[in-house]
C-alpha cells in the first residue's frame, strides 16, 4: 500500500486518507443479515477541490463514479480536482443550502425536507450505486445529503440498522477541526440568533438519522418501499443488492 494511502479500521466501515479530501471511508463491511456489505464499491467524502495531484490519483485508483449531490453555486465555488472519472451531479437542495442556514432549520427539519421534497433525486442517486460501479458519493462535507443518500441505499438493502447510524454519526469526528473553529466563529459573528447553524454545520448526533430511518420504516415500510415509490423499479432495487451485498 501506498505510504501517504493509510486505512484506518473502525466499526463496520474504513476510513480513509488521501491527501486533500476530508471525511472520505469506504462503508463496506456493514452487516447485512449474515452476509455484508460489499467492500470498495460504496464510498462517501467531502467535496474533492482540494485534493492534491497525489491525492487524485489515489483517489482514480479505488472510484469508478463519482455523484456530486452539491448545487451550482457550490460547484462553481469549489470545483471537483478529480478529472478522469465519470461524474453524475444531482443536486438535492430545491434551492441554496444557505436557505437552511437563513431559515434556522434544524437538521431534522433539513432531511425530511430531503426525504419529501427531493425523493426523485435521492432515488436517481441510488440508481447510480445500483448500476454496480465502484462509486464515491460527495457533497460540500459528506454529512447531510451524502449521509442521507447513503443511509438509505444501505437501508434498501437490509443493512443492520445501528451500523448505518453509526457510519452516519461518525461523520462530526471526520471534519477538519479548523473548518468547524471558522464555521462557529463565522456563525456567532454573523448569525448570532440562528439557535440551529452550529449543529447544521457540524454534527451528525446519531438520533437524528436513527429518527428519520424510523419515521421512513413508519410511512412507507421499508427505505426499499420509499424508493420504489420514488421511482425506483423493483429490478433496480434488486441491482442495488446485488451492487452492495456480498
Amino acid at each position: 500500500m501506498h505510504d501517504s494511502l493509510a486505512s484506518i479500521p473502525v466499526p463496520s466501515m474504513t476510513v480513509i486518507s488521501i491527501p486533500g479530501v476530508a471525511n472520505l471511508r469506504d462503508v463496506g463491511g456493514i452487516p447485512v443479515g449474515a452476509d455484508r456489505v460489499r467492500g470498495g464499491r460504496l464510498l462517501r467524502s467531502g467535496q474533492l477541490a482540494r485534493l492534491t495531484p497525489e491525492g487524485e490519483m489515489l483517489l482514480r485508483e479505488r472510484v469508478d463514479r463519482v455523484v456530486d449531490l452539491r448545487d451550482d453555486s457550490e460547484v462553481t465555488a469549489e470545483p471537483s480536482a478529480l478529472t478522469d472519472v465519470s461524474t453524475v451531479r444531482i443536486p438535492l437542495f430545491l434551492g441554496s443550502a444557505a436557505s437552511f442556514f437563513d431559515e434556522d432549520m434544524d437538521l431534522a427539519g433539513m432531511y425530511r425536507h430531503l426525504v419529501y421534497d427531493a425523493s426523485d433525486r435521492l432515488a436517481e442517486a441510488v440508481r447510480v450505486i445500483a448500476a454496480g460501479e465502484s462509486t464515491l458519493v460527495h457533497c460540500t462535507v459528506g454529512k447531510d445529503r451524502t449521509g442521507v443518500t447513503v443511509a438509505l441505499a444501505l437501508s434498501a438493502v437490509g443493512a443492520d440498522r445501528d451500523a448505518v447510524v453509526a457510519d452516519y454519526a461518525l461523520t462530526a469526528s471526520q471534519l477538519p477541526a479548523a473548518r468547524n473553529r471558522a464555521v462557529i466563529e463565522y456563525f456567532r459573528a454573523h448569525l448570532p440568533d440562528a439557535r440551529h447553524a452550529i449543529q447544521l454545520a457540524t454534527e451528525s448526533p446519531a438520533p437524528v438519522m436513527a429518527e428519520l430511518l424510523t419515521e421512513i420504516d413508519e410511512r412507507y415500510g421499508s427505505a426499499a418501499e420509499y424508493l420504489r415509490d420514488a421511482g425506483l423499479s423493483g429490478r433496480e432495487l434488486d441491482a442495488l443488492r446485488a451492487a452492495l451485498v456480498e
